[in-house]
């Protein structure tokens, strides 16, 4: 009898609040647990990650941190780039919820295109555009879509360690099941800051802070903003093989949840195989704890899998 009463919470935790606590809640807090992964299905990101010693500098945000590639001539640099890939991974809490808790394999193509043109050596305009969706395969009802445009620009200072900032604007609009009918959108501003610690040739450590604050969205009640803190470490074992592990602790303070705070701890673990310039395949791990002052919103997941990735850029 116990363990049904924990089934019905759990679902009604996401059916039962409102809907706003699953079509909002827990499908904003899967996508950010893909995006923290590493390699991640959108590609290297199009952020500019800087030049030392004749090679780009990776970070923790990037989605194939042991790619290097040389840059020969300024002459060469090409703004424009599209990503494609495909994760697929094992969720051991699809509804995110301490009770009555469900696991599941999740599919979750995505694809996106970026334009960097370059302003300065050190500062580059950006805007994108990415679809991801994610299919899952017993809790098909937890269905979504995730589409964001962004514009900004990132801006590096080299003699100040290479620090990395970066500031833009992103809408990201949810949808429903196989449609295009939205059931949630929010307009963010992103400021961000990176640092990174070569460790000879092969080893890089990040340490980075991220906040996201919403200005507005539709409906109101999930709307949050979320201040991070990460450290990063990415190690190449050979020239096409890399391992990397981020951690990162985060603040969510939503605006209309009765002084809702939530902490998270977010590990990802990743692994990279570049087969082909364009090509490559990852094994990615990522736990995720979260703890609220509202006890009902407490969860703990792992998400075990994949990722394979096309990546050009002209």
């Amino acid at each position: 009898m116990r363990v049904f009463c924990y089934l019905v919470l759990g679902f009604a935790l996401c059916f039962g609040f409102g809907r706003q606590s699953f079509s909002q809640t827990v499908p904003i807090d899967q996508r950010e647990l893909i995006r923290s992964q590493a390699p991640s299905p959108f590609g290297p990101n199009p952020s500019p990650s800087g030049v030392e010693g004749g090679q780009a500098v990776p970070t923790p945000n990037d989605s194939d941190l042991g790619e290097q590639q040389i840059l020969k001539r300024v002459a060469e640099y090409q703004p424009f780039s599209f990503s494609f890939g495909v994760p697929f991974y094992w969720t051991s809490n699809v509804a995110l919820t301490d009770h009555g808790v469900k696991d599941d394999f999740v599919v979750a193509p995505a694809a996106a295109l970026f334009y960097e043109p370059r302003i300065s050596q050190t500062l580059y305009g950006f805007a994108g555009v990415r679809q991801q969706l994610f299919y899952y395969d017993r809790f098909d009802g937890f269905n979504f879509g995730s589409f964001d445009f962004e514009i900004g620009f990132r801006y590096l200072i080299p003699q100040f360690h290479n620090l990395q900032l970066r500031f833009e604007y992103d809408y990201n609009r949810l949808t429903e099941k196989d449609s295009f009918e939205d059931f949630y959108s929010d307009h963010i501003l992103i400021a961000n800051a990176e640092m990174p610690f070569r460790v000879g040739r092969a080893q890089l450590i990040s340490l980075g802070l991220n906040e996201n604050i919403s200005v507005a969205a539709v409906p109101d009640l999930p709307r949050r903003n979320d201040y991070e803190a990460y450290v990063g470490y990415t190690a190449n074992l050979t020239r096409d093989l890399s391992v990397n592990a981020v951690g990162r602790l985060a603040l969510r303070d939503y605006y209309h949840q009765h002084a809702r705070l939530d902490v998270s701890e977010i590990l990802s673990l990743g692994a990279t195989y570049r087969i082909t310039r364009y090509l490559s395949a990852g094994a990615v791990a990522t736990f995720a704890a979260s703890q609220s002052n509202h006890s009902v919103f407490n969860y703990e997941v792992a998400n075990v899998g994949g990722v394979a990735s096309l990546w050009l850029r002209f």
